[in-house]
């Protein structure tokens, strides 16, 4: 990867339990890419991720609160997964109208694992085609979302991957998707 989000910003939304992988591999991935990456979460200081949700991993310093961020601050928007994570951002009123609102502006949104939980919360997915984590498939049904079992699923801006195992091609579509995105937009 080289420069070809250079002058970019990406919000990486998330909360304590995290998946660290689906955090770390994200950003590493846009920011060789030249975007610049900020941290928000729900509360300000460090997030606590996790590995396999069941294993303390490192913290991660928040850039900023998600209450204090708007759609206009950013380029595109990052939703990683863990069990956890999403649960915290689901019962968070900013978390979820910031999430409601990126999607709706049609700038591009990435989720993995359990990250479209929020989507569904959100009200976002309805008529839309998504992957996910298997367990979350249903609520993604019930909030009338098309469900398919592959790596990497894009249908207009938003971008979904199942689980860890697909973050390189998560990470790939991701940048490939907003770079195709600046061209179009030149």
């Amino acid at each position: 990867m080289g420069n070809e989000l250079q002058g970019l910003k990406v919000a990486i939304l998330a909360a304590d339990g995290v998946e660290q992988v689906e955090l770390v591999d994200p950003r590493r991935a846009l920011t060789d890419a030249g975007a610049q990456v900020d941290l928000l979460s729900i509360e300000p200081g460090k997030i606590q991720a996790m590995n396999h949700d069941i294993e303390p991993a490192e913290k991660f310093a928040v850039d900023s609160v998600v209450s204090k961020a708007t759609v206009g601050d950013y380029d595109a928007l990052v939703l990683p997964g863990g069990t956890v994570n999403p649960d915290h951002l689901r019962l968070d009123e900013a978390a979820v109208g910031f999430v409601r609102d990126f999607v709706e502006s049609g700038k591009p949104v990435a989720a993995i694992c359990h990250g479209p939980w929020t989507l569904v919360e959100a009200g976002v997915v309805s008529g839309r085609t998504l992957t996910s984590y298997p367990s979350i498939r249903t609520d993604i049904r019930n909030a009338g979302g098309n469900v398919v079992d592959k790596e990497v699923v894009v249908d207009g801006n938003l971008i979904t991957s199942r689980n860890p195992d697909d973050l390189p091609a998560f990470c790939r579509t991701i940048v490939e998707e907003l770079a195709k995105g600046r061209v179009d937009a030149a």
